[in-house]
């Protein structure tokens, strides 16, 4: 699916480009008014009337081209399957039950600053 996506971006692209050449190739409407002080249609490169007809055949069918294949990315986007959060992927930890077991299985002195011998610490005794 991300094959046929980039594929389209790339198409995209280029009938784009495609489509501001042509249309800024073509000659306006209101350029015929220049025509009449010199500047006519004899420099044109496609010729008078060839240019018109052409150049506005090949926007019609790339603009008509542009829209399918944006139509087809809008497409594409809307059925794309959503990954999964990363929240929902992490399993919840178990707390402790009891603090008290936590506190008999510790290494360390009591808090309360007494030593206690029975507690099976390497630490010696507090004096």
């Amino acid at each position: 699916m991300e094959n046929i996506n980039s594929i389209l971006l790339i198409v995209q692209v280029i009938l784009s480009i495609s489509l501001i050449g042509l249309i800024l190739m073509q000659h306006g409407k209101g350029a015929d008014a220049g025509a009449a002080f010199g500047s006519g249609a004899s420099s044109t490169v496609f010729g008078a009337r060839g240019s018109g007809n052409f150049l506005s055949r090949a926007t019609t069918i790339i603009a008509t081209l542009f829209f399918v294949v944006c139509m087809a990315l809008a497409y594409i986007a809307s059925h794309r399957v959503a990954p999964g959060s990363v929240v929902d992927s992490v399993t919840t930890m178990v707390p402790e039950t009891t603090q008290a077991a936590d506190a008999e299985s510790s290494d360390l002195p009591p808090s309360d600053g007494e030593a206690n011998s029975q507690s099976g610490s390497d630490l010696p005794p507090a004096e």
